[in-house]
């Protein structure tokens, strides 16, 4: 009987809710569609999701979400069946508690809204059981992140950080070198990760107060590291300046620099040496100019993850350099043969793969821990995180790093 119910499962499409409608989901402010809205074109088109519902704050969002709703099921030749709120035409802020409240039962939900409000947002998922993916960071603090992964275990529902880094072949490969250890030991990591002006003055200009480069981009690589390395942090130091930005009425760092210095298994020790801002001109060549270089004491390895080989030169738009690795479009020749590819694509294929297979009863979300980036997983690069702005606070000081933290969790 009960296998009967579960190939019946097979067959049934999830229903899921976003809560957001920002540029991640799909491309506010931008001319594109963003990458969530993407992947549930393309989990549509696999048969993985059904019914969805978005909840954004306001109707202007509302606006924007249709016409691209609207437009790619103009491209795709299919209606995406996704419901919007809210509907009144007003600002809410409680849209997705109505949606709960309404009825409907997601199966699964994608949170992407400002970090500051991630939170209270995912207490409220997981308390009803919904299995929740998050953008990065999971939330700004240790106590918070602690308080999730004590409501995901005791409901014993699925949790994932939307850390799409992981899923992107060039670090899957630095992860296979230093696994292999094809390099030795590491003795350090330089990260280079920035973005153009318009982020912090126009895309995040609500909610810029909330968040610093660091927090908004340096993340992604500390956990790649923990994710590389399975290392841990001992103690963190961070320098930023205030000048472009503050020039402009936002009191915010430009840049913000960040030394980690971390223990191996082994007992070996290394740093990592973080170089991130937010004030890139706006004539380059791409959003996000991002490179890692890593010393061991048998070789190095070394990645341009901006340039992927791609330069395209047009009058309207100047150079370009693409990431056809991250979120592409492709197919464009055929209808039939459309898709939405690439690791951002791939990192919420895989949460929305997860929960189909342990609703069906084929594996048990602690099952996942050491695999994908759980909310267990959250805890060393949040630490970092917290570290790093305690430190600027206190004017660069060396901030130690309780390892009782993540004793557990590394695994």
């Amino acid at each position: 009987m009960i296998r009967r119910v579960l190939e019946r499962y097979a067959d049934k499409p999830l229903n899921v809710m976003v809560v957001g409608a920002g540029v991640y989901v799909c491309g506010k402010g931008t001319e594109g569609y963003g990458t969530i809205l993407p992947a549930l074109f393309q989990a549509q088109k696999e048969g993985i999701i059904g019914g969805i519902k978005i909840a954004a704050t306001s109707s202007s969002s509302v606006k924007i979400l249709r016409k691209k709703i609207a437009d790619l099921n103009k491209i795709f030749s299919f209606a995406l069946d996704i419901e919007s709120f809210p509907k009144n035409g007003k600002k809410d802020q409680q849209a997705y508690k109505k949606i709960i409240e309404s009825g409907f039962r997601p199966d699964c939900a994608i949170v992407s809204v400002p970090d500051h409000f991630h939170f209270k947002i995912v207490s409220y998922l997981l308390k009803r059981n919904i299995p929740c993916l998050v953008v990065k960071p999971l939330a700004p603090t240790l106590k918070e992140v602690k308080e999730l992964i004590k409501l995901q275990q005791k409901n014993n529902v699925y949790g994932a950080v939307e850390f799409h880094k992981r899923f992107d072949r060039s670090n899957l490969k630095l992860k296979d070198v230093l696994t292999q250890g094809s390099i030795g030991d590491p003795l350090y990591f330089l990260v280079e990760y920035s973005q153009r002006k318009s982020v912090p003055t126009k895309k995040f200009a609500q909610w810029v107060d909330h968040t610093n480069i660091f927090q908004y981009l340096g993340i992604h690589y500390v956990d790649i590291i923990y994710f590389a390395t399975r290392a841990v942090p001992l103690r963190v130091m961070a320098l930023g300046q205030k000048s472009y930005l503050a020039s402009r009425g936002i009191d915010n760092y430009d840049s913000i620099q960040c030394v980690v210095e971390w223990k191996s298994k082994n007992g070996s020790k290394f740093t990592s040496s973080f170089l991130t801002n937010w004030i890139d001109s706006e004539k380059s060549s791409a959003m996000s100019d991002q490179k890692i270089k890593v010393i061991g004491t048998k070789g190095r390895y070394e990645a341009d993850q901006k340039k992927r080989g791609i330069s395209i030169i047009t009058d309207e738009q100047g150079i370009e350099e693409p990431n056809p690795d991250f979120c592409g479009f492709y197919g464009s020749a055929g209808k039939e043969d459309l898709s939405f590819a690439g690791y951002g694509v791939e990192s919420i294929l895989q949460f929305l793969k997860d929960v189909r297979s342990i609703k069906m009863g084929k594996q048990k979300p602690a099952d996942l821990e050491g695999r994908r980036p759980t909310f267990k997983e959250a805890l060393v690069p949040t630490a970092v995180l917290e570290a790093a702005n305690q430190s600027l606070e206190q004017n660069g000081a060396w901030i130690k790093i309780n390892p009782k933290i993540w004793e557990k969790s590394n695994g």
